[in-house]
């Protein structure tokens, strides 16, 4: 692998371009983990009436070079879950406690999103947004947020973007895209209506989709021209939205930056108009 990922997060990430048969081995890794570690590869291929050869290749599908190598991370994996398990926040825990799982959790979501993107992905986005001759970010409730980011962001790099933060708005200026422009949209869940309906608009119109979500196998990902995607992790007192804020704004941070590198000159002119037109702001 190019890099060292864990396990069970590569396969949740990947899950919606799975076989059939593939989703069967993965679910039953999701469910079994420990049993995995300490089985053959004859004894999973009998359990879940699948050839052996099918499980190698699953196995060389997600990154590895075989079942083995499978075995070696799942039980790393199961390691690093069992350490964490001490590092939920409790009720009678300390300020200080707090603030360092807090900070720990959102240390562990960039590292585990980080492991998870692809070059090629990446790639794709760029090419998309600079072949575009608009950009327009969407996003719904917290979400939004994370799209006005992006957007305040990327109006540095010279491109002609927009963003709505009102639902009605936002389905309007759908309507009036087209197939030149290029649709950034961020979605924890990637299964809200709001969303969804605008997904069915953008499409319609044959507009290219870009998009930042948690879930691989979300209705949002499938219809999407390119996907980017999140991990974090859900606690009682913090779900798992909080933490994916922090990945979907260094997702979106990279595009920007791969954006400045790109298109290097019409970037830094850009940003120097907007300096100077708002330098008398500053006292």
């Amino acid at each position: 692998m190019t890099k060292k990922i864990k396990c069970l997060t590569y396969i949740r990430s990947n899950y919606a371009h799975f076989s059939k048969k593939e989703k069967i081995i993965a679910d039953y890794v999701f469910e079994n983990p420990h049993k995995i570690i300490h089985w053959t590869i004859n004894q999973l291929s009998n359990e879940l009436n699948v050839a052996e050869s099918t499980i190698v290749l699953f196995c060389k599908k997600i990154g590895f070079k075989g079942y083995q190598d499978l075995k070696i991370a799942l039980a790393s994996d199961l390691s690093s879950y069992e350490d964490d398990l001490g590092n939920k926040i409790q009720k009678e825990d300390s300020v200080e406690s707090i603030a360092d799982k807090v900070f720990n959790s959102n240390i562990n979501t960039l590292k585990d999103t980080l492991s998870i993107q692809e070059e090629k992905s990446l790639y794709a986005a760029v090419s998309l947004i600079l072949s575009s001759s608009k950009i327009h970010f969407f996003g719904v409730g917290g979400s939004s947020f994370i799209a006005l980011d992006a957007y305040h962001k990327f109006m540095r790099c010279g491109l002609d973007v927009k963003i709505d933060l009102d639902s009605h708005l936002q389905i309007m200026s759908a309507s009036l895209m087209t197939h030149k422009h290029t649709a950034i949209i961020i979605s924890h869940s990637g299964s809200t209506k709001d969303i969804l309906d605008i997904v069915q608009i953008l499409k319609r119109n044959s507009v290219k989709i870009i998009s930042v979500t948690n879930f691989a196998s979300s209705t949002l990902s499938n219809e999407a021209d390119v996907s980017l995607y999140t991990i974090s992790d859900e606690t009682s007192y913090r779900w798992d939205a909080i933490s994916s804020r922090i990945a979907q704004l260094s997702i979106l941070d990279t595009l920007y930056t791969l954006l400045m590198t790109k298109n290097k000159s019409k970037s830094l002119n850009a940003r120097n108009k907007i300096r100077e037109s708002i330098s008398y702001k500053r006292l």
